[in-house]
């Protein structure tokens, strides 16, 4: 009897996780403890890692702690106009998880995306998001220029995505480029971040195609979000490409 071709992917993916268990031994990538098939966390580091909770900025998701009534904005955004609608990190800013995240962009430890993934994914028990899941809008990675890629030899963000996509059922679809090459975001100001983007990012064909035909929305996926500049940036291309309206989600608040 010929394998089914379900039952084909399913077995390659057995495959390579064993792969994936000789070159990166299962142990937990915050305690070092040992861990079995291809988990990057334990349960006691998983559940001691902060996820983000009220309240927060309803647009940023900056943590606030303390009590404070209803929805708000943080005193930076209450002065700005973004082109997406909010922006929901699954976790606030931790040493932690920020370390799992290099270790996936720079040290390139693929494995680590299936966690990080998992762990955006608890970003979608925000109701605002349910109109994504229940129009079945696309992720959106944040793309990275060509040159950059050639160096890394893959997208951090697309790679969370596809993890993003298992867990919430959306399609993933490369509907932005990275055009210019422009340079590391860290050490610029906010005004020097939306200098430093401009012009960066185009539609593609396929983000065309989908606007045409889905136009209700999508949601972009990054790794961190420190000023909002990089999705907002892609926000404003997607926009004018036809999509009505645009969230963002990513893996941690910068």
């Amino acid at each position: 009897m010929t394998p089914t071709p379900r039952l084909e992917i399913r077995g390659w993916r057995k495959l390579a996780s064993r792969a994936l268990d000789l070159l990166y031994p299962p142990i937990c990538a915050v305690c070092r403890e040992n861990l079995s098939e291809g988990r990057a966390l334990c349960d006691a580091c998983d559940a001691d890692l902060p996820r983000l909770a009220e309240p927060f900025c309803k647009s940023c998701g900056e943590p606030f702690p303390g009590e404070i009534d209803g929805p708000f904005a943080c005193p930076n955004c209450s002065k700005l106009k973004f082109a997406f609608e909010f922006a929901r990190p699954a976790m606030v800013r931790d040493e932690r998880v920020l370390e799992i995240i290099h270790r996936l962009k720079y040290g390139r430890e693929l494995h680590l995306a299936k966690d990080l993934g998992r762990l955006a994914a608890g970003a979608f028990a925000d109701p605002r998001l349910a109109s994504a899941l229940a129009g079945n809008w696309p992720l959106v990675p944040v793309p990275l220029h060509r040159k950059r890629l050639q160096h890394r030899h893959f997208n951090q963000a697309e790679e969370i995505s596809r993890v993003l996509s298992a867990h919430t059922g959306l399609p993933v679809i490369g509907a932005l480029r990275r055009i210019r090459a422009t340079e590391h975001q860290t050490a610029l100001t906010r005004s020097q971040r939306l200098e430093n983007l401009r012009g960066a990012f185009v539609i593609t064909a396929a983000g065309r195609r989908r606007s045409e035909q889905s136009p209700a929305g999508a949601v972009l996926v990054d790794d961190v979000l420190t000023t909002g500049s990089t999705v907002d940036e892609c926000a404003k291309i997607l926009r004018r490409a036809g999509f009505q309206k645009v969230f963002a989600v990513t893996v941690m608040r910068g």
